[in-house]
């Protein structure tokens, strides 16, 4: 993952805005196949609608969500979980990395917090349960549009009860007033970076802040959709498909006079999971395997040793590759 030093926005960068895939679930669903697989090729991210995900559940979780940011900050301190999970401000890992963010941060198969009186817990629970679903069915889309014979290959990395999987609720503060009399300067609130996981589903509110960059120098602020979700290819499923899907970099910044809340759904699978692209991947167009295996334990490491924006997947890189 990457982290940008400057809160402010960097000489020599572009700023393009950009109009993401939109793929309706609810269409044929060859071309939904289809459509999936070009913009993970193409762009790496993509948002979805008619995604089956019941509004209720999430305007609940939403709720909820902003309820507890509300919150005093020693009462939200009180939330200490196992490490690495429970309530955090400011720092983004364990490598001296900064934000303007504060976070809450759940394992997704016991999505959990400690003295909850607010039914905090029954409504987060329901929202993953939702979004978990959500991810197998794009998992499932994505194995049958790369034309893999075992459609499940992805998905069950997340239906074994140890998967990895977690819940990050982000919540960023507006900007700064005295910002505010220049409409194009912004915050840096969470450094650049790729998503180490499978697969990334990303609810925010109406409220703009993340930006991908497509190219080196530029970056691409996403018009956030109420009505989406958007979803991003992680690092793990550009190994498993040998380089076709393409993990992105990204990073959120503060550029509203309004606070924006971002949940995020990251599919991981056992730490024991052996990460490698299946044969059918391997193509004349790619006529060997881009990355040696490992497993996810290993990946985890090294994501969790480097800072923000420090370059992961070419440790892996298999060495005797065609170039």
């Amino acid at each position: 993952m990457v982290v940008v030093a400057s809160p402010n926005s960097m000489i020599g960068e572009k700023i393009l805005p950009i109009d993401l895939p939109m793929i309706d679930l609810s269409a044929e669903r060859s071309m939904v196949m289809k459509r999936i697989v070009k913009a993970c090729e193409e762009y790496g991210f993509f948002n979805v609608i008619n995604h089956g995900v019941p509004y209720d559940i999430i305007s609940k979780m939403e709720e909820v969500g902003f309820d507890f940011f509300a919150k005093p900050m020693e009462q939200k301190k009180l939330v200490a979980l196992d490490k690495p999970f429970g309530y955090g401000c400011k720092n983004i890992g364990f490598n001296g990395d900064m934000g303007e963010v504060e976070y809450l941060l759940l394992n997704a198969n016991v999505p959990s917090i400690p003295n909850d009186s607010s039914n905090f817990s029954s409504i987060v629970r329901a929202y993953t349960e939702a979004v978990k679903e959500l991810a197998c069915e794009i998992l499932v889309l994505m194995a049958e549009g790369l034309g893999v014979p075992n459609t499940s290959i992805f998905t069950t990395f997340i239906t074994q009860l140890d998967n990895d999987s977690i819940l990050r609720f982000n919540h960023y503060p507006p900007k700064n007033s005295k910002d505010r009399d220049n409409s194009h300067s912004y915050n840096v609130a969470f450094g650049e970076h790729s998503d180490p996981q499978i697969l990334t589903i990303l609810r925010s509110n109406a409220v703009p802040g993340l930006q991908i960059s497509l190219q080196h120098g530029v970056w691409n602020p996403v018009v956030p959709d109420p009505s989406a979700f958007c979803v991003n290819v992680g690092d793990l499923l550009q190994v498993m498909t040998n380089g076709r899907f393409v993990s992105v970099r990204h990073r959120a910044v503060t550029n509203s006079y309004k606070c924006r809340m971002s949940v995020a759904y990251f599919v991981a699978p056992p730490l024991d999971a052996c990460i490698v692209a299946p044969s059918v991947m391997v193509t004349p167009n790619r006529p060997s395997l881009l990355f040696k295996p490992f497993t996810w334990e290993e990946y985890k490491k090294v994501t969790y040793s480097l800072r923000l924006g420090d370059t992961r997947i070419h440790l892996f890189r298999n060495c005797t590759q065609l170039e």
